[in-house]
């Protein structure tokens, strides 16, 4: 089932989101045109449930390659954000709108104006469900037409404010706390997904490329850097896909741990894998014609979204020493053996 919707997927992407689409969309242009070939192949209501229309009744752990594809293709519309945002809404009997969804954290100013100083893929979504407040939390569900926008180093994110006026009316639910867990594990998927086409262009270039007579691949030295990318790249699938398995079955509700070490091994392989594939490629990944740099912009972006590796290490820290083992070896079954757990 996996392999269908995957592969239907790809498709698409091959068609409407080849890199010469990204840097369109990256350089200002609509995002309209592909998102309304996503919407209508009915990719973004992959997680609602079969009894509503158009619902694929998949679980995130069977999505996890649409989400990896999303990464693979650097899709610059937030479609594994719209999947599981509609999903939330459904849960929370709230209606869901059309068009595509962000997912965002945001504060409460002094003067009543919802602040959300970075919002992955701000600039070409049409709405953001944003948590809001501590504990208990709320989610609110905005629309990027009110926010006055501000530009964000990363081309397609932005940072958004709403006046304390348009968040009276927005549909909203109780209960946001995990949702900054959700976007953390959308985008590790992501990220696993990005690394695998660095790493595939990277071997391909060091294969092609000659120096001194012979392919530079050949040389002892780029084949241990190129070993070590392997490494990263195939922790960090196993660590995402890891974290897209949920702690309750028949819901999205996201296990913490496995979120946290997602998120954290897909981040730190993010900053190793750029730095080695540059290092390759030499001068010319740099370059703003060669197409490397769409994926390792992307790799450095995602690293701090949703929080760096050093923030997830901390929550695992604090998940593991709650008390709750005796020995070191029970950590390690609850954290790899999910009967354990």
């Amino acid at each position: 089932m996996e392999d269908i919707y995957a592969d239907a997927l790809r498709g698409l992407l091959e068609d409407c989101c080849t890199l010469r689409h990204v840097r369109e969309i990256e350089a200002g242009g609509p995002a309209g045109a592909l998102w309304e070939a996503i919407e209508g192949s009915g990719f973004a209501n992959a997680l609602l449930p079969e009894s509503v229309d158009d619902g694929a009744g998949l679980t995130l752990a069977d999505a996890f390659a649409l989400l990896e594809l999303c990464g693979r293709f650097a899709v610059p519309v937030p479609l594994a954000e719209t999947m599981t945002a509609r999903a939330l809404l459904a849960q929370a009997g709230v209606r869901r709108p059309g068009g595509s969804i962000a997912l965002a954290t945001g504060r409460l100013g002094a003067d009543g104006a919802l602040h959300c100083e970075r919002v992955v893929f701000g600039r070409v979504a049409d709405w953001v469900l944003v948590q809001v407040g501590g504990s208990p939390s709320r989610c609110l569900l905005l629309p990027v037409d009110a926010a006055e926008a501000t530009p964000t180093v990363a081309p397609l994110d932005a940072g958004l404010r709403w006046p304390a006026d348009a968040l009276a009316a927005a549909p909203s639910f109780e209960g946001g706390e995990a949702l900054r867990l959700h976007q953390a594990r959308l985008i590790a998927a992501q990220l696993a997904g990005a690394l695998s086409a660095v790493f595939e262009r990277t071997l391909q270039y060091a294969n092609e490329r000659q120096q001194f007579g012979r392919a530079i691949g050949k040389f002892q030295a780029i084949q241990h850097q190129l070993s070590v990318m392997a490494e990263h790249v195939f922790a960090a699938r196993m660590a995402a896909q890891m974290g897209c398995t949920a702690g309750d079955a028949p819901t999205l509700a996201p296990d913490a741990l496995r979120v946290a070490v997602a998120k954290a091994r897909t981040s730190e392989a993010a900053l190793e894998v750029a730095a080695l594939s540059h290092s390759i490629h030499g001068a010319i990944g740099f370059t703003a014609e060669f197409d490397l740099q769409v994926y390792t912009r992307r790799l450095h972006a995602w690293r701090q979204a949703a929080g760096a590796e050093s923030h997830w290490h901390d929550l695992i820290g604090t998940l593991l020493v709650d008390g709750r083992f005796e020995r070191s070896l029970d950590l390690l079954r609850a954290a790899t053996d999910p009967v354990a757990a």
